[in-house]
C-alpha cells in the first residue's frame, strides 16, 4: 500500500526563508501616504490606520502604543506582481506595478467621504530576482498572521472599476462603509446592510 506521508513536502518555507522575508517586512520603517517618489518594481506591501474612525479605533491604538515595529497591525496586506508573471513570461519587467498599485489605494482611500489619508501609513518589501516567487507566498503569511480587517472581515477594498455594462453589481462591504468611489457610486445592485457590516467589525476587533 502506498504511504502518502513519503509525499508531504516538509514545513520548510516557514522555518526558513519565509520567515526572514517575514522578520524583514515587519521591521521596516513606515512611510507617509501618498507617496511621493515613484519606484520601478513589485513586491507585498501593508496598510495602516491611525485615525479616529470610531470602527477602527481599536486597531488605531494598537498601532499608536506600539514601540516595535513588529507590533504594527495592518488594516490591509496586498502584493503587486511584475506584468507577465503568472504565465511565467518574465521576472525582470517590473514598472511601476507597486507604486502604481499603492497609488490606486491612495485614490480610494481620498474618495472615502470619512477616512482621511493622513491618518494612513503603509510599508513594503520589493523583491527582485528569483525572491520574485516569494510575493504571493509572502502576502499570504502575513494575512495569515495578521488577518487585517479590510482582507477578512470587510470586503472590497482592493477592487477594481467593475467596467462598463456591469453596474448592476452590488456594493462592496468597503463602499458601503464608505461611500465616495466614483465607480461605486454608479452601482445599482442590492444594498447591503450597513449596521450588520459595523457588526461584524464590533466582533472582529474583540479579538485583537
Amino acid at each position: 500500500m502506498l504511504d502518502y506521508q513519503d509525499y508531504i513536502l516538509p514545513n520548510i518555507l516557514e522555518t526558513s526563508v519565509l520567515q526572514e522575508a517575514i522578520d524583514f517586512f515587519t521591521t521596516r520603517q513606515m512611510i507617509d501616504l501618498p507617496l511621493t517618489e515613484p519606484f520601478s518594481d513589485a513586491g507585498v506591501y501593508a496598510l495602516y490606520y491611525f485615525g479616529n474612525f470610531e470602527n477602527y479605533c481599536p486597531i488605531a491604538n494598537i498601532n499608536k502604543k506600539t514601540k516595535s515595529l513588529k507590533e504594527y497591525f495592518p488594516i490591509y496586506v496586498g502584493k503587486a506582481v511584475p506584468k507577465g508573471s503568472r504565465t511565467a513570461r518574465t521576472k525582470t519587467l517590473f514598472k511601476q506595478t507597486l507604486f502604481k498599485r499603492i497609488k490606486e489605494h491612495t485614490k480610494s482611500i481620498q474618495s472615502a467621504s470619512n477616512l482621511d489619508l493622513k491618518d494612513f501609513k503603509c510599508r513594503f518589501a520589493i523583491l527582485r530576482g528569483n525572491e520574485v516567487d516569494l510575493i504571493n507566498p509572502l502576502e499570504s503569511a502575513l494575512i495569515r498572521q495578521y488577518a487585517p480587517l479590510w482582507n477578512s472581515c470587510v470586503s472590497g477594498f482592493g477592487i477594481h472599476h467593475p467596467g462598463s455594462g456591469r453596474y448592476g453589481q452590488k456594493k462592496s462591504e468597503w463602499d458601503t462603509l464608505h461611500m465616495g468611489r466614483y465607480f461605486a457610486d454608479k452601482l445599482t445592485g442590492k444594498k447591503l446592510n450597513l449596521n450588520e457590516i459595523k457588526d461584524k467589525i464590533t466582533q472582529y476587533t474583540k479579538n485583537l
